[in-house]
């Protein structure tokens, strides 16, 4: 069976085609600047292949145009890995919001195209892009089945008492105000994945899954399922991240829109787009910049990585609480895999846990890499593991697929 996976940005498709039958990757690739002018030297189109990426510029007027690349890229073009798309079984779209309505990924009706219309303003930076790439397919591809895999099933385990803000309840009711949290295909990956390193049933373990990017979140995943999130009613919430605030006195947010005078949106685009670690340090919202800076010295900087750290291991903490204890603890994401100091730091925080862990392999282990930093007879076990959403949506389209 092979499985092609989409992940659709307003102006960008992400791709990757893959072989079920032992889960490897044949093609994968994006096509970035949709519907924008392409003067040249953009290389906007990129293949990855076999171990070589490969990029030519193309300009591309929607979707559908980008989409119809797709097909040309895999089954046409010099690059080709298959002899026609006929080879294909199905589609697996990511789609950010899925709201109360859907716990598991579903496969994609009329209905569901309109549902996910419904959420978009619970999600309209994603949602309307997803759709995109969704009809975009069908365009090109009709006959083909496509899947919804959302960020938000995942978490749909969390008990109300997680979820609930404690604001006027009919704005739950009435416009579905609550906490969804997100990247739910990675901590449902590496919630996984850790179990299985630990050669354990997922239902008998207790684990903190961090997934540490631009944008990060943290779950506290119990028997399999989550019971809570970082994360809240949009991805704004939680801990410090690249250039998002996380969570903050909901006071200073009327405050800096009275003082300066700013609308909603333009208060919305300071706290996601000019906050966070790039506003404290002053240097970048890229993870190297900021331990660059810091090795020079840069006391914001160090300020930055400081805060980030401390409110990591503070959301940690709590988690070990709210699940009554901890048996794993994993790394994931570009900063989750790659911060050796940051990992260093937050780990530093759970001495209190019987947390120690070897600062050898953590200094040595590299991106995509799998490492474990405690022992196995430890009580909690700390570890490094990749992230595959890519393979979570491609498992999860194969699933519902085969029982068509």
């Amino acid at each position: 069976m092979k499985i092609l996976v989409i992940n659709c940005g307003s102006s960008s498709l992400k791709y990757q085609l893959m072989d079920m039958t032992d889960e490897s990757v044949l093609c994968s690739g994006a096509i970035e600047r949709i519907g924008l002018e392409i003067k040249g030297g953009e290389n906007n189109v990129i293949v990855k292949k076999n171990g070589e990426k490969f990029m030519y510029d193309k300009e591309l007027a929607d979707h559908t145009a980008a989409f119809n690349e797709v097909k040309y890229v895999l089954s046409e073009s010099e690059y080709k890995v298959i002899d026609s798309f006929d080879e294909i079984d199905a589609i697996g779209h990511r789609v950010v919001q899925g709201g109360d309505k859907y716990k598991k990924s579903v496969l994609i009706d009329a209905d569901v195209e309109k549902t996910v219309e419904e959420l978009s303003p619970l999600a309209p930076l994603h949602n309307p892009a997803n759709l995109q790439g969704y009809r975009a397919c069908k365009t090109v591809a009709p006959e083909l089945p496509q899947v919804a895999v959302f960020d938000t099933a995942f978490h749909s385990t969390m008990p109300a008492k997680a979820y609930m803000f404690a604001v006027p309840y009919e704005y739950y009711e009435k416009y579905g105000i609550r906490r969804y949290g997100f990247h739910g295909t990675s901590h449902k990956f590496v919630s996984n994945r850790v179990a299985d390193r630990m050669g354990k049933d997922i239902k008998d373990l207790k684990i903190i899954t961090c997934h540490l990017g631009n944008g990060s979140s943290i779950a506290a995943v119990k028997n399999g399922e989550v019971v809570d999130t970082s994360m809240g009613f949009t991805p704004l919430d939680g801990f410090m991240m690249g250039t998002r605030s996380g969570g903050v006195d909901p006071s200073v947010v009327t405050f800096i829109e009275k003082k300066l005078g700013v609308t909603p949106d333009e208060m919305d685009a300071i706290l996601n787009k000019k906050s966070g670690v790039m506003a404290v340090s002053g240097v970048s919202s890229d993870d190297r910049d900021i331990c660059a800076a810091q090795d020079e010295g840069n006391e914001r900087a160090i300020l930055a990585h400081e805060m980030q750290a401390y409110q990591i291991a503070k959301f940690i903490g709590s988690y070990i609480a709210a699940m009554n204890g901890v048996d794993a603890i994993v790394f994931t994401g570009g900063i989750g895999e790659n911060g050796v100091w940051l990992r260093s730091k937050v780990c530093s925080y759970l001495g209190y846990m019987g947390v120690s862990i070897n600062e050898e392999i953590n200094a040595g282990t590299q991106k995509g890499a799998e490492a474990e930093l405690t022992k196995e007879t430890d009580k909690v076990r700390v570890f490094i593991l990749a992230t595959n959403e890519e393979l979570s949506i491609a498992r999860d389209t194969a699933e519902i697929v085969k029982s068509l």
